[in-house]
């Protein structure tokens, strides 16, 4: 038994975003059913990425696959038949598609008053933008993030991994942490809502408050932290390191690892409020010693005095780091088609319990026995896939 596996969850989502949420209570061993569209209605199974490549065996691991074809009235019966048993359904399509298909929140309520039902959108459930197609780099955009991203004056650069895709997922399997605390009091489901655009204002966290609050519009600062100085990215002599030392104290453990005592009496370089102000200069003095000794060598005698400095790595040498075996992020799971893949585990560590290892479902493969679970009868399921239902 692990946590979660009290909870069966029915799984509508697909790309990103949504299967980002779902996974997060799957590795945690919720009953997750992955629901696919059929062979007839998902003729082109492009979404998400090659089945058998990483993105798509990252996102869907710990979960059992079945297909149902929503659209029909014999495949709908038999979702609906699913819910009165299940305990949460995420979905992550334009917001019109799940009224249509006659899914959505108040409907699956009415056989389940205890659902919990989780929905992913581009920029919200209403609105101007509500019909518009929802994609990651969009939201970057009209979230602010591209503007702060990148060198000073080279113009809006996007971030490399699908920031609002995950954070929106990571908000909303909150959100349904938090509606499935509450009907433990109330026995009600709620409706958790969450789009892409609000995740990617919501991560600009004090970036967004700098102008909610005193009407500053944050502008790039490349490597250089915007408020907090000296942090940001130095050149060593056979590479960089990352520095963050901002505050009086560790700026003179800054001064004494680098032994620059004598820059350091430079007025402009006084008080933190200077040194923000004369950025340029205080990074030009640091600059110019940390180029005569190599990032290890600076990463050691930084850390050892108590300064937050660490190298740059390139995805393998992040992998290679002897901390990140330690923590064991990489993480091994047998597939029956592709043998060994190895996966990163989730980042939560809970006492006593690991991460569940279940490889990403094929395309459909658990639908007979998912099905008898919920109670259908071997005719009822051939009856069926008699009518194109699964």
């Amino acid at each position: 038994m692990m946590p979660l596996s009290r909870f069966t969850v029915l799984d509508l989502t697909r790309v990103r975003s949504g299967p980002t949420c779902v996974r997060q209570l799957a590795d945690w061993g919720a009953n997750v059913i992955k629901v696919e569209a059929t062979d007839e209605v998902d003729t082109g199974k492009g979404l998400g990425g090659e089945r058998h490549g990483p993105d798509f065996q990252h996102v869907h691991r710990n979960k059992r696959g079945i297909t149902l074809n929503l659209k029909a009235p014999e495949g709908r019966a038999a979702f609906l038949r699913m819910v009165e048993q299940a305990d949460v359904v995420v979905e992550n399509f334009r917001p019109d598609v799940k009224t249509r298909l006659g899914i959505d929140f108040d409907a699956l309520s009415e056989v389940n008053p205890r659902i919990v039902y989780g929905s992913i959108s581009g920029f919200g459930q209403d609105g101007p933008y509500a019909k518009r197609p929802g994609f990651d780099q969009i939201a970057q955009g009209m979230g602010g993030l591209m503007s702060v991203t990148g060198l000073p004056g080279q113009g809006p650069v996007r971030a490399g991994i699908p920031v609002a895709d995950l954070t929106a997922g990571l908000y909303c399997a909150l959100g349904i942490m938090v509606a499935l605390l509450e009907r433990e009091s109330t026995g009600k489901g709620r409706w958790v809502h969450v789009s892409l655009l609000e995740a990617m204002v919501a991560m600009m966290d004090f970036q967004a408050t700098r102008w909610t609050m005193k009407g500053e519009v944050p502008r790039q600062a490349g490597n250089d932290h915007p408020t907090t100085i000296p942090t940001g990215l130095f050149r060593t002599s056979d590479g960089v390191v990352n520095i963050a030392g901002g505050g009086g104290q560790m700026w003179a453990r800054i001064v004494a690892v680098l032994g620059i005592e004598e820059e350091a009496k430079d007025p402009d370089l006084a008080t933190d409020k200077l040194r923000s102000t004369n950025r340029a200069k205080t990074n030009a003095v640091l600059q110019a010693k940390l180029e005569t000794r190599t990032s290890a060598e600076w990463v050691a005698a930084f850390n050892e005095a108590g300064v937050p400095c660490g190298p740059v790595y390139s995805m393998d040498q992040v992998f290679a780091d002897e901390q990140v075996k330690h923590l064991g992020l990489e993480m091994p799971v047998e597939h029956p088609l592709l043998g060994t893949v190895n996966l990163v585990r989730s980042p939560m560590q809970i006492g006593g319990v690991e991460c569940a290892r279940m490889p990403t479902p094929e395309r459909g493969e658990h639908t007979d026995a998912v099905l008898a679970e919920f109670g259908f009868s071997p005719d009822e399921v051939s009856a069926l896939r008699a009518a194109k239902a699964i």
